[in-house]
């Protein structure tokens, strides 16, 4: 992961929640969004950014960034699933 990845989404209004596979607390919580976006994690990039609203309730996947990214890019991807979910 690159170290501007939280500012970014900071940037944008967003949390950030680093759910490492390693980190089994962690990824004990956010388990349920990971596998319903990808129930078999075949189709996972590395890294995966998956972009929900209440990660710790009942949630809404509205999209997703896979792969390392450039920060401006990385930045235009987030925005551009936000501007598809905005009103």
């Amino acid at each position: 992961m690159s170290f501007y990845d939280q500012k970014v989404a900071a940037e944008l209004g967003l949390g950030f929640i680093d759910v490492k596979m390693q980190d089994t607390a962690t990824y004990r919580q956010y388990r349920k969004i990971l596998l319903t976006q990808y129930p078999n994690k075949s189709e996972m990039g590395w890294p995966t950014y998956l972009v929900c609203v209440h990660p710790d309730g009942a949630f809404q996947i509205l999209g997703e960034v896979k792969g390392g990214h450039p920060k401006g890019e990385f930045r235009s991807r987030l925005q551009a699933i936000l501007d598809s979910c905005a009103p």
